[in-house]
C-alpha cells in the first residue's frame, strides 16, 4: 500500500478498485477528495507493486516518486481474507479509521490530518466515492476483489491462466464463498472473479441515550463482481475494460423510533474502458469510465418505509492524455471531463426532538467539472523531479489551478533527501450545501498549500523514512461550516526490514491538527478523529510453505464532533497462512486478540460499538 500526500486534496491510490479497483486483488485506490481539483501526482497514494502508476500518472519505481509511498500487494491482502478494504487501511500505519460498528456500517478515514472527504480515491483511474457524502464506501467493497493499494481492479494484471477458488468462516457466524478465473495468451486475458460474503454481525451500539435502539445484531451481507478484459491488436494499439460493482445489504440500528428492522441496499462499482496507442517517442491514452454509489435506506428517515430514502449518486469521466518521451524525462499533457449527479428521492430529516420532518431539496443536484493539466517528470539515478500544473473549470465554483513542484537528491549510496510543496482545492458536497438541518449553501471550497521534507535511506534488508510536513487550510469544511483558517503539522516515520526468513518493522505518526481559527469556539482545538500520536509495530516468519505475523496498532485519545473523547486503544493481531499442498493454502486471521474495549466513532451520545477478539479462516485452492 503506498500513500502519498501531495495535493490539498489528498491524493490515496489504494489498488483496491478498479471497476472499485481500490478493491479488487488488482485493484489500485486513488483516493481523493471527489470535488477537489488537486494535481494528480501530488496526491497520497497507496500502492502495492514496485512500479506505480497513479501518482505519477506513468509508470515509476518507487524508489523515485517524491511523494511518500506505501504499497500493499496481493501478498499482504492475503492476510485479509473476508474482510472489506475499509479493514485493510485500518491496520496501516498512519491511517486511523471512524465506525459505527461492524462490517457494511458508516466508516471514515483519515490520513495526514484529512478525512476521506479529502482524499482522492480512484479504481482503475476512474474516481470512486458518493456526490451527496464525498466519502468512497471502502466499508462495502471487499478486499478478496483488489490487486493491490494503488487500486486495481483484479485481472489487470495476469501473468497466467489459472483458477482459484476461496471458502472461509469467521466469528459471528460470518462467511465467504469465492471463485476467479483468468485467461491469458500472447495477445489477450481475461479475468472473472465472483464472491459472496456475509455475517450476523454484532450489536452497534455500545451504550445509549434517551432514544430507542434496538439492542440486536446487525449483520451485513454483500455479493462482488469483478472483471477485467485486454487485448493487444498490435505492438502499438491495445484497449481494455475493467469493472468491480458490489451489491449489498446492511442492517443498522434507526435514530429516534425503534424499526424492527432498519436496513440499508447499497449498490456501488466502478467501470472503465480504454483505447492505447503507443510509438517510441509517445504514450497516448483515451479512457472513459463510470462510477456509481446507491442507497435505500429503510428506517424512520424515509417518508415511506417500503420504498425506502434514496440516494442515487453518479460520476462519469474521459480523459486523454498523451506522455511523450522528452529525453531526459517525460512530459505528461492531458485533458480530462468529469460529471456528477445526484438523485434523492423518499427522504424526510426529523427536527432535534424527532418530531417533525423536513423533505429534502437539493438544487442544483448535478455539475460538472473540465480540466486541463501538463506535467514534467524526470528520474535519474542521482535525482528525481516531479512538476504539475492544473486549471479545473467548475460550472458552479468558476476556474481554479493547482500545482506541484517536488525534487530529490541521492547525496549518497542508499539515502535520498527530497521536499515537495503543492496547492489544492476541494469543492463541497451536496449534502455539505443541501441537506436539510445540515445545509449551508454558503460554504466556501477549501483550498490549502503542503509542504513535505524528508530522509530516505535503503539498502538490501531495509527501507526507512522520516518525513515532515506542514499544511495551511484556509475555508476547511468541517461538519457543515467552514473552518477560516487550520493548520496540519507531523512527523511519519517508517521503517521496514527483511532480515533472512523474518520480517520486522514499525510505523510512528505525530499529528497536531487545529483550528487556528481566533474567532471560533474551538480555537486551537485538535480537529476532530486526529489523535496526536499512533503507530504500528510488526514481526514476521517465512518459510516457502508457511508464514505467521504479529502486530500491535496503537492510537491516541482522539475527540469527537461533539467535543467528547474517546480513550485511546491496542489492538493486537496475528496473521498467517500455510501451504497444505502445492495448490492448497490455508489462511487464519485473529484480531484484537487482547480482546480490547474501544471505540472508533460516537454520535449523539451514543457509542458505537467495535468487535472483541474475532477470527476469520479460509482455504483457497489453486488450478493452474
Amino acid at each position: 500500500m503506498s500513500v502519498s500526500r501531495a495535493s490539498s486534496r489528498t491524493y490515496l491510490r489504494l489498488s483496491i478498485l478498479s471497476v472499485l479497483s481500490l478493491l479488487a486483488v488488482n485493484t489500485a485506490m486513488a483516493a481523493i477528495s471527489e470535488n477537489a481539483s488537486i494535481n494528480d501526482s501530488n496526491l497520497p497514494q497507496v500502492e502495492l507493486d514496485e512500479i506505480v502508476v497513479t501518482a505519477t500518472r506513468t509508470p515509476t519505481k518507487t524508489s523515485n516518486v517524491i511523494a511518500q509511498t506505501r504499497v500493499i500487494d496481493k501478498e499482504e491482502l492475503q492476510r485479509y481474507q473476508g474482510q472489506t478494504v475499509t479493514d485493510v487501511l485500518k491496520n496501516q500505519p498512519g491511517i486511523n479509521i471512524t465506525q459505527s460498528g461492524g462490517m457494511g456500517t458508516n466508516s471514515n478515514f483519515y490520513m495526514r490530518g484529512y478525512d476521506s472527504k479529502q482524499v482522492l480515491v480512484l479504481i482503475d483511474g476512474i474516481r470512486y466515492s458518493s456526490v451527496s457524502l464525498g466519502s468512497p464506501s471502502l466499508n462495502l467493497l471487499s478486499a478478496d476483489q483488489i490487486d493491490r493499494i494503488e487500486i486495481f481492479t483484479k485481472g489487470n494484471s495476469v501473468e497466467q491462466s489459472n483458477v482459484s477458488t476461496t471458502v472461509g468462516y469467521g466469528s459471528n457466524n460470518h462467511y465467504q464463498v469465492g471463485v476467479t478465473g483468468q485467461l491469458k495468451n500472447d495477445t489477450s486475458s481475461l479475468s472473472l472473479g465472483v464472491s459472496r460474503n456475509k455475517t450476523d454481525g454484532f450489536n452497534a451500539i455500545a451504550n445509549r441515550n434517551s432514544f430507542d435502539y434496538n439492542a440486536d445484531d446487525d449483520g451485513f451481507e454483500s455479493t462482488n463482481v469483478s472483471l477485467a478484459l485486454q487485448h493487444k491488436f498490435t505492438n502499438a494499439l491495445s484497449a481494455g475494460i475493467s469493472g468491480l460493482y458490489s451489491d449489498s445489504t446492511t442492517e443498522f440500528d434507526s435514530a429516534g423510533k425503534v424499526i424492527p428492522y432498519a436496513y440499508s441496499d447499497q449498490k456501488n462499482g466502478s467501470a472503465n474502458a480504454y483505447l492505447q496507442y503507443k510509438t517510441p517517442l509517445t504514450l497516448t491514452r483515451l479512457s472513459y469510465g463510470q462510477s456509481i454509489d446507491k442507497s435505500t435506506s429503510h428506517d424512520n428517515n424515509s417518508i415511506s418505509y417500503d420504498n425506502g430514502s434514496q440516494f442515487d449518486t453518479t460520476q462519469e469521466q474521459a480523459r486523454l492524455e498523451t506522455s511523450i518521451n522528452a529525453q531526459p524525462g517525460t512530459v505528461i499533457v492531458g485533458a480530462e471531463w468529469l460529471s456528477q449527479k445526484l438523485d434523492a428521492s423518499n427522504v424526510k430529516v426529523f427536527n432535534a426532538d424527532f418530531s417533525d420532518f423536513t423533505a429534502t431539496a437539493y438544487d442544483p443536484d448535478d455539475r460538472d467539472v473540465k480540466s486541463a493539466f501538463v506535467g514534467y517528470q524526470l528520474a535519474d539515478t542521482y535525482y528525481d523531479l516531479q512538476a504539475n500544473y492544473r486549471v479545473d473549470d467548475n460550472s458552479q465554483y468558476g476556474n481554479e489551478s493547482t500545482y506541484n513542484l517536488g525534487a530529490a537528491i541521492r547525496p549518497l549510496a542508499g539515502m535520498r533527501i527530497g521536499a515537495n510543496y503543492a496547492t489544492g482545492f476541494r469543492a463541497p458536497t451536496f449534502n455539505d450545501l443541501y441537506y436539510p438541518g445540515d445545509n449551508n449553501p454558503n460554504l466556501k471550497p477549501e483550498r490549502s498549500e503542503n509542504t513535505e521534507v524528508f530522509i530516505e535511506y535503503a539498502n538490501d534488508m531495509q527501507t526507512s523514512r522520516l518525513t515532515g510536513y506542514h499544511t495551511d487550510a484556509e475555508d476547511l469544511i468541517a461538519s457543515g461550516t467552514n473552518i477560516s483558517e487550520a493548520k496540519i503539522k507531523g512527523l511519519s516515520l517508517t521503517s521496514d526490514w527483511n532480515m533472512n526468513d523474518f520480517i520486522f518493522g514499525l510505523g510512528y505518526d505525530y499529528l497536531d491538527a487545529k483550528n487556528k481559527t481566533k474567532t471560533n469556539a474551538n480555537f486551537d482545538q485538535q480537529l476532530p478523529y486526529r489523535p496526536k500520536n499512533s503507530g504500528l509495530v510488526y514481526i514476521g516468519y517465512q518459510q516457502p510453505t508457511f508464514d505467521m505475523r504479529l502486530e500491535a496498532k496503537y492510537s491516541d485519545d482522539r475527540l469527537t464532533t461533539e467535543n467528547n473523547e474517546l480513550d485511546r486503544y491496542t489492538l493486537l493481531n496475528l496473521s498467517g497462512s500455510a501451504y497444505i499442498t502445492p495448490n492448497l493454502r490455508a489462511n487464519l486471521r485473529v484480531d484484537n486478540i487482547t480482546d480490547e474495549d474501544y471505540t472508533l466513532a460516537s454520535q449523539f451520545g451514543n457509542e458505537y460499538a467495535t468487535e472483541g477478539t474475532s477470527y476469520f479462516t479460509s482455504l483457497t485452492y489453486n488450478w493452474y
